[in-house]
């Protein structure tokens, strides 16, 4: 064995021994090209000592009269090795997006056969040279540190054993141990931006600094994929704290964030809502955040400009613009006798009851002096609160207790019958009387409380 397949042979043998697969099972994807040709010998030559079950899937993707012919070339090479091998036909048909239906095609294909086999992972034969592809792709797209990770070296049930070894190292090995392989004629196209930059650029490169780019590029990548894990743990655990009930994020929090957290933080509030995240977005959001503003977003599933970043109030939000309550919540009516009530449009449960409230429902001693029956009802233009230093808007204390604006108009708020605003549950309450002898209980929409109020 030559010095080529010597390394080749140790360095997979390592990265199987890395992904955990001593003693495991694994289906090799294989195409007949030169990287997973050298999947294939390389993974032959190393599974007794790694005590490694191996069988081989080749695919025809139904796209070129010379696919079938590459097809038999892999079982005649998985026969050679005394490998199984699967052919799988699937089929397609040429047109817009080919690649990235062929792709989804080509995976789903190898894992409902590893299934079928009872195989631990499925293998491709993605090389650094791949990787080093990957990135520059990215990186001219204007990837963050999330796009420059590039192919990642595992999956679930996907494993990508040659991610360290360059195209060269694999055909030195192929060269060393005789073995053909076939050169797909989409990898000359120069239609395809990979085939421009692995033809053109990274030659380039490397002839400007001399010596070959590649493997400090893929070296990167693996970098890269250290520190977006650690960043996207970190982030994980700021949305954790920050999120609020509806929601909505702690404004005052997110601006205290590292610029990569908070970077993070707000591109999974942009997910959660459907809006469309890209390095535009994301800038124009880290910039309402900062000045407390609001910023259109792209997408939503709504129409063009309906999706709002509100960042005011002391919450970072998405809303849909013009979104507001029911238009007609129907008020509902509170007697001075036990009962209770859902009021329809807020999904507030509201009742009347003797007892003060347990721990987990809202509650309000009603006033002597309140006239019956009490109104369940939203806001209206007009509605002023009274407390001991006098008369206030609603709307005022709605700002003062950084009720989002969108939220405002779903708000239960409770008169008697003379009009005089009792309570707003969870915002604002009346004076506390000196006697009292009922007690009005609320549960927001979605609370469960066993035993209390049952509808």
């Amino acid at each position: 064995m030559g010095d080529a397949s010597h390394l080749f042979s140790n360095t997979l043998q390592g990265a199987y021994q890395q992904l955990g697969r001593r003693g495991g099972s694994v289906l090799l994807a294989v195409s007949g090209g030169a990287d997973s040709s050298a999947l294939l010998v390389g993974t032959a030559r190393v599974r007794q000592a790694l005590r490694l079950r191996v069988e081989v899937a080749t695919l025809d993707h139904g796209l070129r009269p010379e696919a079938r012919r590459e097809v038999e070339a892999v079982a005649r090479l998985s026969a050679q090795w005394g490998l199984p091998c699967h052919v799988r036909a699937l089929g397609l048909m040429p047109g817009a997006g080919m690649e990235a239906r062929a792709r989804e095609a080509r995976y789903t294909a190898l894992e409902a056969l590893r299934r079928e086999l009872g195989l631990d992972v499925v293998a491709t034969a993605h090389t650094a040279s791949d990787q080093a592809e990957t990135l520059l792709m990215r990186l001219l797209r204007g990837a963050s540190l999330r796009g420059a990770v590039g192919i990642h070296r595992a999956r679930p049930f996907l494993i990508r054993p040659l991610i360290e070894r360059t195209r060269e190292e694999v055909e030195a090995f192929l060269a060393e141990q005789d073995t053909p392989f076939v050169t797909d004629p989409m990898n000359g196209d120069p239609s395809f931006l990979r085939t421009r930059l692995r033809a053109q650029l990274l030659p380039a490169l490397s002839a400007a600094v001399g010596f070959p780019v590649t493997p400090h590029l893929a070296a990167f990548t693996r970098v890269a994929a250290e520190d977006e894990a650690l960043l996207s743990k970190l982030a994980d655990g700021a949305w954790s704290r920050l999120v609020l009930a509806d929601g909505s994020l702690d404004a005052v929090g997110v601006r205290a964030l590292e610029r990569p957290l908070r970077r993070r933080v707000l591109a999974r509030l942009l997910s959660e809502a459907d809006a469309e995240v890209d390095g535009p977005s994301l800038a124009r959001v880290m910039d309402a955040v900062d000045s407390g503003g609001t910023v259109t977003l792209r997408g939503g599933g709504g129409v063009r400009g309906s999706l709002q970043l509100r960042a005011m109030g002391g919450r970072v939000r998405c809303v849909r613009r013009g979104e507001r309550a029911p238009e007609a919540t129907p008020p509902v009516w509170l007697r001075e006798e036990e009962g209770h009530v859902l009021q329809e449009g807020t999904g507030w449960t509201f009742g009347v009851r003797r007892a003060a409230p347990p721990v987990g429902v809202l509650g309000m001693p009603v006033p002597r002096q309140a006239r019956w029956p009490l109104l369940v009802r939203t806001r209206r233009e007009g509605d002023r609160v009274r407390g001991p230093a006098g008369s206030r808007k609603l709307q005022d204390v709605l700002v003062d207790s950084r009720v989002p604006s969108e939220r405002r108009d779903a708000l239960p708020v409770v008169t008697d019958a003379d009009g005089t605003l009792l309570w707003v549950p969870g915002i604002w309450n009346s004076t506390v009387p000196s006697e009292v002898r009922l007690f009005l209980w609320a549960i927001p929409p979605g609370a469960s409380m066993p035993g209390v109020l049952p509808l």
